[in-house]
């Protein structure tokens, strides 16, 4: 995903949450190699949010699905979620709603967005919202 590209995600997701009336958010879209292309932290959002956000992002990105999908599995099999996040190449794992992943026209994985800030049910509204609005579309 290019900055450019990361930038449009973000001020539409800003957009959305103003149109959804959702509390201050923080937002972090990664590219698809996990390098943080953009982040923000709406004022008052919660200084724990960033990590939050990231994490779900990073959780979607490295196990190819939306974090929801991630929630559901952890749901299903809690002793293989605490191990995975207890590996160190990728602790910090959200397993909650609230990132997506993004591809490109080609149908090809770009990156990762995660919300963090308010219900996981709007953070990933919001998030998908905005994707759409952006004119990119979901990763399956």
């Amino acid at each position: 995903m290019k900055l450019e590209q990361a930038d449009i995600i973000i001020e539409a997701i800003k957009a959305e949450a103003q149109n959804m009336h959702l509390k201050p958010l923080t937002i972090v879209v990664l590219s698809a190699d996990g390098t943080v292309r953009a982040s923000i932290a709406q004022t008052g959002a919660s200084p724990a949010r960033f990590a939050i956000a990231r994490g779900k992002a990073e959780g979607a990105l490295t196990m190819r699905c939306h974090s929801r999908k991630l929630a559901e599995m952890a749901e299903a099999r809690p002793e293989f979620f605490a191990s995975l996040n207890a590996l160190e190449e990728i602790q910090g794992i959200v397993a909650a709603a609230g990132a997506l992943l993004v591809k490109d026209s080609d149908g090809a994985l770009m990156g990762s967005v995660g919300i963090s800030g308010d219900t996981s049910d709007n953070d990933e509204a919001c998030a998908e919202a905005a994707i759409t609005a952006a004119g990119l579309e979901l990763w399956q």
